[in-house]
């Protein structure tokens, strides 16, 4: 039996496929090994609608191309590692405008505010009903 040689490009998509799934299967465990289960840290998760600083800050976002949909913008760092509140309009909380959303906010956020995420980021996104609509950690 004659082994058929793979192509290049099939090769790079099986290696792209399998470090997608590895890394779609890394973050689904409950237990992190010899260190028994995960607890989540106590958060103060925004709700509701944002103040003035807030809106305030949401406007020099919108007036920098950001979202328009994006009403209050928070941010804050307590530990090295910022905290930022998003209050939007948009029902819409598939992944793509979530993704896009999350890009704009954190750019925006370097560029014009100079918050540095090196540390990683804590994201909220509370919906136009005041319910959160997502949770984004980029903490080590």
């Amino acid at each position: 039996m004659t082994r058929i040689p793979l192509k290049p490009f099939m090769t790079s998509a099986l290696l792209a496929l399998a470090a997608t799934g590895v890394l779609a299967l890394s973050g689904c465990t409950v237990f992190q090994k010899d260190r028994g289960p995960i607890q989540a840290a106590p958060t103060n998760t925004p709700a509701g609608t944002p103040d003035a600083a807030e809106a305030t800050l949401a406007e020099r976002y919108h007036r920098s191309g950001g979202a328009p949909e994006v009403y209050g913008i928070q941010y804050r760092s307590d530990s090295g590692a910022p905290v930022i509140s998003v209050w939007t309009r948009n029902p819409d909380d598939s992944s793509p405008t979530f993704e896009s959303l999350r890009n704009g906010v954190t750019g925006f956020l370097v560029r014009e505010e100079h918050i540095s995420l090196a540390k990683g980021y804590q994201l909220y996104v509370v919906g136009p009903t005041g319910a959160l609509q997502h949770r984004w950690d980029t903490r080590p």
